[in-house]
């Protein structure tokens, strides 16, 4: 029997999923294989609607070695395990002779922990475990959630936190889950052979193409203790968040309550000496703590310095103790000592990356009005990490809606450790770029309007012109407007103004769980949703119900933003555009992903309106546009009114 085709596959896959081919599809598809068969690298963006995910499933299934596929959200993780992935092995496996395996793969703190829901949770003040569900009445939130979580675990086949519907706290899933730092081993544990975790890893060292996770791929880079098993191929979808999600698990962190809990945890396991040099260096650390101003510390202030000696010294003496007192009254010591060991060990591996004084780390404080200051370490970037980690010995292929930016995909290589396109020498990893375009008529669906009339944008203060705007344009737009502001506060003052101008319902994100309220919104188009960073990527609402989507200000990183002012400064100083390279570029990626809510469908029509005069005006509003669908461009404030007024009285004729 002859080899099946590409184009045969696709077509397979794609009349299995319900859809049709489409001609940018085939392109990535095609590319893919390509990269793939080559051991090459490839950067491909794919628009809304393309089909990207069959794009590059099909091409990597059908290659026959183990594809790994990265994604950032948990929607898109559902969306291949549960829909996309059984109808295209379905598809493909009378074409292919085999039934590909797949499975899905997280972080162990994902998985409910069977030790910590029978043995219970090691507690703080006391020797040995208590059992929260005893401990919790069961007439509160915590403690119905414990119960339905004790009968959820008689029936979940995976223990994953994700299905568990409704889900639970953080609070409630801390008592039955532990970090990898906290479990025991299987080899250790009573419930080893169960283990949920453990089974997800089994079945993943069985499969042919695993779905993951940015972070838990994150880890396995970092640590250098693999986590997923052996691949051939790396897919990384939603490939624009990588940069944030790497550059989150390699961010360390230190607070005051956080060593606090460490000395209570090590205190019982630990002989007196060990267990007050622990406890004295946690009390100097509080005091310097009390008295940190937010900001980046270039240099290690001296009593900072001072405190986090004595704490990495502390750690270092507590952690080579643990490991030998043993201590008769404690229940399920193993348990309990392993807690108290990944607290210490986190607290000394902090302390000593700070005083150790890398001159790749940004090392800042921060302050939050609920829980106080922190001391974080971040590394100044992660290209170096990322260029060795994940290009070396695999074909990596990064796809997403958003990779090219100011016209070409060099910005993103750049983050992602990679030379320009075409350059580079034997050592660089090969790769090339790819835009197979999208399936809509931005011209004609979709209307870029800036009100290049507005003031331009101060750092603090009201706004009434752009109050006024953006009052004006969701009158004409008859509601159906998705607000994403630069801040929370700036959401929350305009939604308050707006409430009190307009008759249109207006949602603000925080009121309601984040999913509730896209639900609203989608239920009504006379509705508006306000809101900050999560909705500029977070919503997907095709139809009548979002034909307005306002941007208040261009979302350059804050001024005083540690990380991304000391990365801003390093390109200065190598000689490159700080400004372009880490604050526009920023910006782009974000505008670019807030401008693709807008067109979800063939058939939407609606306006980008940009209430910030720079992007009409200033030397980098060419790129930052450039970065941004292809709409039709207007700066004139009543061709944006008229059109809104069209498009809002087409929908009401349609039923809407």
């Amino acid at each position: 029997m002859t080899k099946p085709s590409l184009p045969e596959l696709l077509h397979a896959a794609v009349t299995a999923v319900g859809g049709m081919e489409r001609p940018g599809q085939i392109a990535m598809a095609e590319a893919v294989a390509e990269a793939v068969d080559d051991g090459s690298h490839l950067l491909v963006q794919a628009g809304t609607g393309t089909g990207k995910s069959l794009g590059y499933l099909v091409p990597s299934v059908a290659h026959g070695e183990r594809v790994v596929i990265a994604t950032a959200t948990l929607a898109l993780q559902r969306q291949l395990v549960e829909r996309d992935l059984p109808r295209t092995v379905d598809a493909l496996h009378p074409l292919l002779r085999r039934r590909p395996e797949f499975a899905m793969l997280k972080g162990r703190s994902n998985y409910l922990c069977l030790h910590r829901l029978h043995e219970g949770v090691p507690q703080e003040e006391e020797e040995g475990l208590f059992d929260p569900f005893e401990a919790a009445a069961p007439s509160s939130k915590l403690g119905q959630d414990l119960l339905r979580m004790r009968d959820w675990a008689d029936e979940t086949e995976t223990g994953d936190r994700d299905a568990l519907t409704p889900g639970v706290s953080d609070r409630a899933w801390a008592q039955v889950s532990v970090s990898s730092r906290e479990c025991l081993g299987a080899s250790k544990c009573a419930y080893g052979a169960e283990c949920f975790a453990e089974m997800a890893r089994e079945r993943a060292k069985l499969s042919d193409v695993v779905v993951t996770n940015h972070a838990l791929l994150a880890i396995d880079a970092i640590e250098g203790a693999p986590v997923l098993p052996p691949h051939e191929v790396l897919v990384i979808d939603e490939a624009h968040e990588l940069v944030s999600r790497v550059t989150g698990a390699a961010t360390g962190e230190l607070t005051p309550g956080q060593v606090n809990r460490a000395v209570r945890r090590a205190a019982k396991l630990v002989n007196e000496k060990s267990a007050d040099s622990l406890q004295t260096a946690a009390e100097t650390f509080e005091r310097v703590m009390e008295l940190a101003l937010p900001g980046r510390l270039e240099e290690i202030p001296e009593d900072l310095g001072y405190a986090l000696l004595a704490l990495r010294d502390a750690a270092r003496t507590v952690i080579s103790g643990l490991g030998s007192t043993r201590d008769k009254a404690v229940q399920d010591e193993d348990a309990v000592r392993k807690q108290a060991l990944a607290s210490v060990e986190s607290i000394h591996d902090v302390a000593e990356r700070i005083t150790q004084g890398s001159e790749y780390d940004v090392v800042w404080y921060e302050r939050h009005d609920r829980f106080g200051a922190s001391l974080r370490v971040a590394p100044m970037n992660v290209s170096g990490l990322l260029r060795e980690k994940l290009f070396a010995d695999r074909s990596v292929v990064l796809t997403s809606a958003t990779l090219k930016l100011g016209g070409d995909f060099n910005g993103v290589g750049a983050s992602l450790g990679l030379s320009p396109e075409g350059t580079g020498g034997d050592d660089a990893p090969q790769w090339r770029g790819l835009d197979v375009g999208s399936p809509f008529d931005y011209p004609k669906q979709g209307i870029l309007y800036v009100a290049r009339h507005l003031a331009t944008p101060g750092r603090e203060g009201s706004r009434g012109d752009m109050m006024d705007e953006l009052a004006e344009l969701v009158e004409a737009a008859g509601g159906r407007t998705l607000g994403l502001f630069s801040s929370m506060r700036a959401a929350q003052a305009a939604a308050e103004e707006l409430r009190g101008r307009l008759v249109n319902k207006i949602l603000l994100q925080g009121e309601e769980t984040l999913g509730e309220l896209i639900k609203s919104f989608a239920a009504d188009p006379e509705t508006c949703l306000f809101g900050t960073l999560s909705l500029w990527q977070g919503v997907d609402v095709p139809g009548p119900s979002c034909q307005l989507v306002v941007m208040d200000r261009i979302p350059f990183p804050r001024p005083d933003d540690p990380l991304m002012s000391a990365r801003q400064k390093a390109v200065e100083e190598a000689g490159g555009n700080g400004f372009m390279a880490v604050a526009a570029t920023h910006a782009a990626l974000l505008m670019a992903q807030g401008a693709g809510r807008l067109v979800r469908a063939t058939d939407d029509r609606g306006v980008v309106a940009v209430l910030d005069p720079r992007l009409a005006n200033a030397r980098y509003g060419s790129f930052l546009r450039a970065s941004l669908p292809d709409f039709w461009y207007t700066t004139d404030r009543n061709q944006a009114r008229r059109s809104l007024a069209a498009i809002d009285a087409a929908a009401k004729a349609g039923g809407a």
